[in-house]
């Protein structure tokens, strides 16, 4: 099997279904037609464009056939890192599209911006003027390329989808997905495919963040989750189709071997030494989106990826080890987190409980104010809790009713970069230098990388990635509460402890 085939995300197609379908017609006519417009690691402009064994297999499979001898697919995602060949591949997809398909076809090429669609259409363009045959049935505007003798249009779209109605395309090429501020232009398109026989609309594109301007998944991040389902069989949807070229989420993105798996052109389209210089100088989700096509939680993530992975450990805390637990509350927008740390050397991190709006819940899902009480109590109850440090923000009726049960609160006010900044510096030394632990909970390992990083005149902090966004990060500032009173709290009871607890 090809080294970069198959890719580490791919939905099913037959073998019978591979031959049946237009992937060699296309690939000849790739190879025997479109020329390379620039000079680059893949080849010098002007010369013919060679498809590597992996493009092929992925067009064969894009462009399969059904029994009845219609196209298999009318969506196709196709992700994969920056650099290996995706927009000549969209240029050569869409220009055979323009010249081989139905009478009256429409293809667009479409992006966030129109500067962006342009790239993809620009390349196509310039194969036109290379290439004698094809500028010979083609007329050439600023963003519309046509056949005449087919009525076939070539048009630029951005995403202003306003305007975009009444279109019927045959084939869409959507470069970089990953940067659709929102859904309009991709609902548009793909719903105007209804008229036509056998249209498809292609996306190529880069992984990026997870959410978009409004908060939610961004569009291609959905289109990404779609397509797992359909290649796990979770989903059954046979007109859908993804390849998707990935690193490991977790992997060490210095490694050079966690390169190979998203960039098929490695070595070949892309330049491994460029790699080897550019991970020196990027920050390391940029790295991860743009080389590694990983989707990150922000751009500009809070802990190293693999960090806090590397820290879990299996242990149950003793009711003899002093702890601290850290509270951060909400009372519907968000989540409401209460995290143990234990007073140690080393400290161990730890979900007690978290409460969050999930799915399947109404509108009006409250968080149970009476059982986080409850939950608190019961926790000073299982263990040796020094403080509840609790942000205060919409709990002090709260807090004032634990305090006079007996709970040891006290008020940390999370809002306040004068405690988050040091506290945030803190938290995040001992997660890189590996002097805590913690147990793997899942809830907390999502909070901590839906994470993003505030710097200004008073520091560095952990903050939303924007105000809207519904990425919860309540369990990570819990923890961040609890590791820095739990630290604080060190000097202080020593004289508690068993001899020798403090040793290192």
């Amino acid at each position: 099997m090809l080294s970069s085939w198959p890719p580490a995300i791919l939905t099913p197609v037959s073998e019978v279904e591979r031959e049946s379908g237009d992937g060699a017609e296309v690939v000849s006519f790739i190879e025997g037609l479109c020329l390379q417009v620039k000079d680059s690691v893949g080849g010098m402009a002007g010369s013919p464009m060679i498809l590597r064994d992996w493009q092929k297999m992925l067009l064969a499979d894009v462009f399969a056939r059904r029994a009845d001898g219609r196209r298999k697919h009318r969506t196709a995602i196709i992700g994969m890192a920056r650099k290996n060949g995706k927009s000549a591949l969209g240029s050569g997809i869409a220009l055979h599209a323009l010249m081989l398909g139905p009478t009256g076809g429409e293809v667009y090429s479409c992006a966030a911006d129109r500067d962006q669609a342009r790239i993809v259409f620009g390349s196509a363009k310039k194969m036109i003027e290379l290439s004698p045959e094809l500028s010979s049935v083609c007329t050439i505007y600023r963003d519309v390329i046509e056949v005449v003798s087919t009525g076939s249009v070539y048009r630029v779209l951005s995403s202003e989808a306003f305007t975009k109605e009444g279109l019927s395309p045959t084939c869409v090429i959507y470069d970089e997905l990953h940067s659709a501020p929102n859904d309009d232009l991709w609902n548009v398109m793909t719903l105007a495919q209804a008229a036509r026989r056998d249209a498809l609309t292609i996306a190529v594109t880069t992984a990026g963040v997870r959410s978009d301007t409004t908060g939610g998944d961004s569009t291609a991040y959905r289109q990404f989750l779609y397509g797992q389902q359909v290649a796990s069989g979770e989903i059954v949807d046979p007109s859908f189709f993804m390849a998707w070229w990935k690193g490991e989420d977790t992997a060490n993105h210095l490694d050079p071997s966690s390169w190979l798996d998203a960039n098929p052109g490695f070595g070949d389209l892309c330049d491994a030494e460029d790699f080897e210089s550019a991970v020196k100088r990027t920050p390391e989700n940029e790295f991860r989106i743009k080389r590694m096509n990983s989707w990150v939680s922000s751009q500009h993530a809070w802990l190293p990826a693999a960090s806090w992975e590397n820290l879990r450990a299996d242990r149950v805390v003793d009711s003899s080890v002093p702890v601290v637990l850290g509270f951060d509350g909400s009372f519907n927008g968000d989540a409401t987190a209460l995290i143990g740390c234990t007073v140690e050397p080393e400290p161990f991190i730890w979900v007690e409980e978290v409460w969050e709006k999930g799915p399947g819940d109404h509108e009006s899902w409250r968080v149970p104010i009476s059982e986080v009480e409850s939950r608190i109590m019961q926790a000073c109850g299982d263990y040796n809790v020094l403080e509840v440090a609790c942000d205060p923000y919409r709990w002090q009726r709260s807090m004032e009713s634990l305090a006079d049960a007996g709970v040891p609160i006290s008020e940390y006010a999370s809002s306040s970069p004068a405690r988050m900044v040091p506290a945030t510096a803190k938290f995040y030394d001992a997660v890189t230098s590996a002097t805590l632990s913690h147990d793997g909970d899942p809830t907390l390992r999502r909070h901590i990388g839906n994470c993003a990083v505030k710097t200004d005149r008073l520091g560095p902090r952990i903050v939303k990635e924007h105000r809207s966004s519904s990425r919860r990060i309540d369990a990570a500032v819990a923890a961040v509460i609890a590791f820095d009173r739990a630290t604080a709290a060190r000097e202080n009871v020593q004289e508690l402890c068993a001899p020798g607890f403090w040793a290192t």
